[in-house]
């Protein structure tokens, strides 16, 4: 038996019996959100959370932690300057804590990213200047 003889072997499809999977029904079409709620990640839990737009704190129903909710334009971003996880904190914050690696990233201009909003193009809402 030669080497052409093995690999025509090996290439004589799946075994006997063997049949493909297919779906017997449709998946079913995915749950659109409303215009007026949002989404956010439980920061204990990781599961996600719907809620109404506006509000400040979601309780997660899953493991009861109340999550402060940050509007795209009140976050910021910086690459941990441990393990490099892209981490999102609050703007004015002086440091983030990794989740990650637990490592503190200081936030200064070296390392500033622009807004979320920003990167996702969408203007930040105009700051009301009283005259």
């Amino acid at each position: 038996m030669d080497v052409h003889e093995i690999e025509k072997d090996e290439d004589d499809g799946p075994p006997p019996g063997w049949e493909p999977i297919t779906p017997s029904l449709p998946l079913p079409p995915q749950p659109q959100l409303s215009p007026d709620m949002a989404q956010m990640v439980c920061g204990t839990c990781r599961r996600l959370l719907k809620y109404l737009k506006g509000a400040r704190y979601v309780q997660c129903s899953w493991c009861s932690t109340v999550n402060f909710v940050l509007e795209a334009h009140e976050v910021g971003q910086v690459k941990c300057g441990s393990c490099a996880v892209l981490l999102m904190y609050p703007y004015g914050a002086s440091s983030v804590r990794c989740s990650s690696c637990t490592s503190v990233t200081e936030i200064g201009v070296h390392n500033r990213r622009p807004p979320w909003s920003v990167q996702q193009g969408q203007a930040a809402p105009p700051t009301n200047f009283v005259q």
